[in-house]
């Protein structure tokens, strides 16, 4: 099939899906942000009248004593309180049984999330399965949720996913490691708190790899052909602030400004994703940690400058905007060399923050099938240009150990 012909077909795919977003009606939740904003979501969860909360985790963050903080806020406010501390890095189909079993045991009348996107993601998966009554796989697609959900609320410990502002969760197949997207409406959290004084021990490598993967989410969400003046307004809000406050989160993890900005701009970011998706950066990605158990930030970053200049020429007018936006190209270059400069701005982010090039565990075995499966999910996004196999396994051949770097070449 010629590129033509799969590019309108693309087109014509996504003015189909198009259409139940568009009919999609407003999302409402509340945002607490700042100093004191985690007691402010307990006492919200409080005074909505809940009682049995289950609070899903794992375990670091209960040894941390960052669920004591919730437990504590709480308890003092009359509600009782179950942990589920089982969550893993890519949950699982039965991370979202264990939990759900333990919220029906306990006759739980709410879920608060507290941790990165694997624990958000899960505990979204958990309150659907609780409410529709059906095995969370059923739900696997798009507004396949019938019933609205248990009341769920979220605390994001990370600032990448932007999985507390998303209308979307990824549970993990563990037999064949696929990841499953679950988008719905219904699966907004009702209320989160972006409190920064919970990010203020988060390690250099946690916090390099969840802001790039917010910095994917804002630039993915401003190349999609489902842009919106709304979503673009939120990309264009975090894009500018990532490159200003990310690298002052990863070189002094106490500054409590920068912390507060990141949570804010990965919110941003994920608030985009609801209208205009994700795009190629996250097809590939997604394959990595399937066949690798790549962290997902970790992945995007490690992608995205050579998915950026595959695309460079199709989205070269929104690439040389944020070129400008973050102050790496000057308002009289041409969009060409603007959307250049931006490309290298995020590959110097890439180098500023200590992520590698290259992927050590990657195989030239394993390139062909990672590019059937990248290219096939990538069909399923607003992305502005399509990607054919070979040219994914020349993206990913740029990843290889001892590949060299297109700043080499140069």
């Amino acid at each position: 099939m010629s590129k033509l012909i799969r590019t309108a077909l693309h087109r014509l795919y996504l003015a189909l899906i198009a259409i139940p977003f568009k009919l999609m009606p407003s999302l409402a939740y509340m945002t607490f942000s700042g100093a004191g904003s985690t007691q402010q979501l307990c006492r919200h969860i409080a005074r909505q009248g809940y009682s049995r909360v289950l609070i899903v985790s794992d375990g670091p963050l209960v040894a941390l004593g960052i669920v004591q903080r919730a437990i504590d806020a709480l308890e003092a406010e009359g509600v009782n309180c179950t942990v589920y501390d089982g969550i893993l890095p890519d949950p699982t189909f039965a991370m979202v049984e264990e939990g759900l079993a333990m919220c029906r045991q306990h006759n739980c009348d709410a879920v608060l999330a507290i941790g990165g996107g694997s624990s958000i993601d899960c505990a979204k998966t958990l309150v659907s399965s609780f409410s529709n009554g059906d095995d969370p796989r059923k739900m696997v697609g798009y507004f396949k949720v019938k019933k609205t959900p248990l009341p769920l609320f979220a605390l994001p410990t990370t600032s990448g996913t932007g999985s507390e502002a998303t209308i979307a969760a990824v549970v993990s197949d563990p037999a064949t490691h696929e990841k499953c997207f679950i988008a719905d409406p219904k699966l907004l959290p009702l209320a989160v708190a972006l409190d920064a004084e919970l990010l203020l021990g988060m390690p250099k490598p946690i916090t390099a790899a969840t802001g790039m993967d917010a910095l994917t989410h804002a630039i993915e969400t401003y190349i999609s052909l489902w842009g919106s003046d709304s979503s673009n307004a939120y990309s264009r809000a975090a894009v500018s602030m990532i490159f200003q406050y990310l690298p002052r989160a990863y070189q002094d993890g106490s500054d409590a400004d920068a912390r507060e900005q990141m949570a804010l701009a990965a919110y941003y970011a994920g608030m985009a994703i609801n209208s205009a998706s994700v795009g190629n950066v996250h097809a590939i990605a997604h394959q990595l940690g399937r066949h690798y158990s790549t962290p997902h930030g970790l992945a995007n970053a490690l992608v995205m400058p050579a998915v950026l200049r595959f695309s460079a020429a199709a989205a070269q007018a929104p690439l040389a905007e944020l070129g400008r936006l973050i102050g790496a190209a000057a308002v009289g270059d041409s969009d060409a060399l603007a959307a250049d400069k931006f490309i290298d701005a995020v590959e110097a982010m890439n180098r500023r923050l200590d992520i590698p090039s290259q992927l050590d565990s990657l195989r030239e075995a394993d390139i062909s099938a990672i590019a059937a499966d990248a290219v096939k999910e990538g069909a399923s996004y607003p992305v502005p240009v399509l990607m054919s196999r070979a040219e994914c396994q020349d993206i990913l051949r740029q990843l290889l150990p001892g590949a060299a770097t297109a700043e080499a070449l140069a």
